[in-house]
């Protein structure tokens, strides 16, 4: 009964989906989005030329993403993410907010001279973990690992391999490795990484370069000097802040914030959670370390919604069409 359910609404959501792009054609979603009112923060990730979700499900494609400005231009009112803090809202347009999470160099390569060339304010939060001596993100690397590594591997004395999924898994605890190390600090998650790294080839790691290298810091400054990026923190090596002792996640939020300030020789004040998830110490701390600006996911306690550093984000959906992203942009949920 629950596959049946499970069937039926995928198929469900297929043909709503299949309907709007019908309506779309026809010119009959025109007036919606001529009429939109309100405002909306959404988050993308990673950008690239094609295969776009051959490793996860946060990138986009160029072409696609290069659309998505064309449509915000033509449409709706983006603005930066000070304004969106300010309450500078136009009263005639539905009001977006562009950020991007993780920090990815695709991010420099291609999303920057868009930016520049559609003249779009966008905020990137960038992690500080090439100040740790990384050039990828432990969970990207994860990713990798999955996808290119051993079928099963050994570590601290457990094993793991991969399930049915494709997924790192404990054999005697049956959590994905992935799951356990979001528990972990960044110092098992890098000894994950230097026991794993010498069993993917170089050669590889290369060819998929742009689906994981880390701005580099002059990148990041290059970056910040156009006058439409405001750059935010997203934490020193993108742990899950509400995992991790507090003692640990003070340190990572105070240092990720001098990271980028020593950089940009000016004050960061938004930092995005890393995952969306925080807890009410996580807030304290960011607070206390000088954000002014709190962004996550969905708000996880009722008074969220009256703290006025906080703001929710909406994350781009890679699988739908433009015209179906920009509907549920404007309605906050999708099909």
């Amino acid at each position: 009964m629950n596959k049946a359910k499970k069937i039926y609404s995928t198929l469900n959501q297929k043909w709503n989906y299949t309907r709007k792009d019908i309506d779309s054609i026809l010119g009959l979603n025109k007036g919606i989005f001529q009429q939109a009112r309100g405002s909306r923060i959404v988050v993308y990730h990673g950008v690239c030329r094609s295969d776009h979700t051959r490793f996860n499900s946060i990138f986009v494609r160029t072409r696609i993403f290069e659309k998505h400005l064309q449509f915000y231009k033509k449409y709706f009112h983006v603005i930066s993410l000070d304004d969106y803090y300010r309450g500078h809202f136009s009263q005639d347009r539905f009001n977006i907010c562009i950020t991007f999470d993780d920090g990815f160099a695709n991010n420099y390569k291609y999303v920057l001279p868009l930016m520049n060339k559609f003249q779009v304010p966008i905020a990137f939060f960038i992690t500080g973990i090439r100040n740790a001596g990384y050039d990828i993100l432990w969970n990207d690397f994860l990713v990798l690992a999955q996808k290119y590594g051993p079928k099963k591997f050994k570590f601290d004395g457990e094993e793991f391999f991969k399930n049915k999924y494709g997924f790192y898994a404990s054999m005697s605890r049956g959590r994905t490795l992935k799951d356990l190390s979001r528990e972990d600090c960044f110092e098992r998650k890098a000894e994950i990484i230097r026991s794993l790294q010498p069993m993917i080839p170089a050669k590889i790691m290369d060819r998929e370069q742009e689906y994981w290298t880390q701005m580099t810091e002059q990148e990041i400054r290059f970056l910040s000097r156009s006058r439409f990026a405001t750059i935010g923190s997203h934490g020193h090596y993108h742990n899950d802040l509400s995992k991790i002792p507090i003692v640990r996640a003070r340190d990572e939020i105070v240092r990720s914030k001098h990271f980028l300030e020593d950089i940009l020789q000016k004050e960061v004040s938004a930092i995005a959670f890393p995952y969306g998830s925080y807890s009410r110490d996580v807030l304290a701390e960011s607070k206390s370390a000088g954000f002014s600006q709190l962004l996550a996911t969905d708000f996880l306690f009722p008074e969220d919604y009256s703290d006025l550093t906080m703001r929710e984000r909406f994350i781009v959906n890679p699988y739908i069409s433009v015209n179906n992203q920009m509907l549920s942009t404007i309605n906050g949920r999708y099909c």
